[in-house]
């Protein structure tokens, strides 16, 4: 692999690890801003939006940017976020922090992938965009419990200082190895994302993705507070248990590309009742510490496993409905992940602030994941309806 494609690698590691390590800093955060959890949440929310909305327009607006200048603003628009963030006198600045941080991640993303493809032969594409996400998921595994570790010990304007120091480690690595001729591909436009939100089949998708990640997220954004006010774990575990659950969900994610190669509609209905019934599950064990931390192993790897299979599925309705805009819809669909993110943790934010409490987060998960499962039935039987009409036509016979 070219060594740019390792600078590019770091940059998804250090923006994994500023989107999820928030979830393990969550009391830390609170208590030190004098704000309530639910308000903490919003956090998590805030910049789950502006991926979900400034991806797509930005995406756009930059798509006749050179690449290399390009992803160099990225990681210093991304560098100064998490600078603001660690230096944020309040709650406001800090929420301003994190939209910054947002955009860069998406635009990051959606142009990166291009260009680690562009960066090796045919026949390595694939691997190589793997390589660079793959930067995510060890953030996920080692990042977000490290940055946890660092902000309980150093408090948490420590965390985003030392995630702005690897995006300025990689921001130097594209600025010395990045080519400056990358090939541009055609923008994506605004009217062509338009076009993809107007098809009923990809919108039913878009909302199994939403609800099916979402109803995870109403609980894992607050479960740093649930292990230490419900379970009754010391605050130095937390960073423990993230280090489970990061392994969890690195295997999960293997493992659910594979449940759903041949047919991604049965295996998300497989996994969404299972994470539906964990979710049910944790309510219950979260009262005591072995089994809750059994339970969320399993629920860490559920989390990524209908990732593989939701985006393989909206990949294969785009080019029956939309051929034109296979490429919108997957990225749409991303958006639609985080869109979830941020629809959980305001939910879960809003059960908190009721009598039910933190108690209370996992069982109103599951049933956000049911509705996701109910789309995924609905959507199974339109394909398969689908797939009867030309055979029930006699014309078409």
């Amino acid at each position: 692999m070219p060594p740019a494609l390792f600078a590019l690698t770091i940059a998804a590691y250090a923006i994994g690890t500023t989107e999820f390590v928030i979830v393990g800093l969550l009391p830390t955060v609170a208590q030190d801003l004098g704000i309530d959890l639910p308000a903490a949440g919003l956090i998590v929310s805030v910049y789950a939006l502006g991926v979900t909305f400034g991806a797509p327009v930005l995406t756009a607006l930059t798509g006749r940017a050179a690449r290399k200048p390009l992803m160099l603003g990225l990681m210093a628009l991304f560098i100064a976020g998490n600078g603001l963030a660690a230096l944020a006198p309040g709650y406001e600045v800090l929420l301003v922090a994190r939209v910054l941080s947002a955009f860069a991640h998406g635009v990051f993303f959606s142009v990166g992938a291009t260009i680690a493809a562009d960066l090796v032969p045919e026949n390595r594409r694939a691997s190589a965009i793997a390589m660079m996400f793959a930067g995510l998921t060890v953030a996920i595994v080692t990042g977000v419990p490290l940055g946890t570790w660092i902000g309980q010990h150093f408090g948490w304007r420590a965390t985003f200082q030392a995630v702005a120091l690897i995006g300025a480690v990689a921001l130097a690595g594209i600025a010395a190895l990045l080519p400056r001729d990358l090939p541009r591909a055609a923008p994506a436009r605004l009217v062509d994302q338009a076009r993809v939100l107007g098809s009923g089949r990809l919108l039913l998708v878009f909302g199994m993705t939403a609800a099916g990640y979402g109803g995870t997220f109403v609980t894992f954004t607050f479960l740093a507070p649930i292990l230490e006010q419900v379970t009754g774990l010391p605050n130095a575990a937390v960073s423990l248990v993230l280090v489970l659950y990061g392994v969890a969900i690195a295997i999960g994610n293997i493992a659910g590309g594979r449940l759903a190669d041949r047919n991604p509609v049965r295996a998300l209905a497989w996994l969404f009742a299972a994470q539906a019934a964990v979710l049910f599950a944790f309510s219950v064990t979260l009262l005591s510490a072995v089994p809750a931390l059994v339970t969320l192993a399993a629920l860490g790897f559920l989390q990524f496993a209908n990732v593989p299979g939701l985006q393989l599925y909206v990949v294969k309705l785009a080019r029956l409905h939309r051929p034109e805009g296979v490429d919108v819809a997957s990225a749409l669909n991303i958006a639609a992940f985080n869109l979830g993110i941020a629809a959980g943790a305001w939910i879960g934010g809003r059960v908190v602030a009721s009598g039910l409490g933190l108690s209370a987060t996992p069982w109103v998960g599951a049933l956000i994941t049911l509705a996701a499962l109910a789309l995924t039935l609905w959507s199974g039987a339109l394909d398969r309806r689908a797939a009867a009409a030309p055979a029930a036509d006699p014309a078409c016979a």
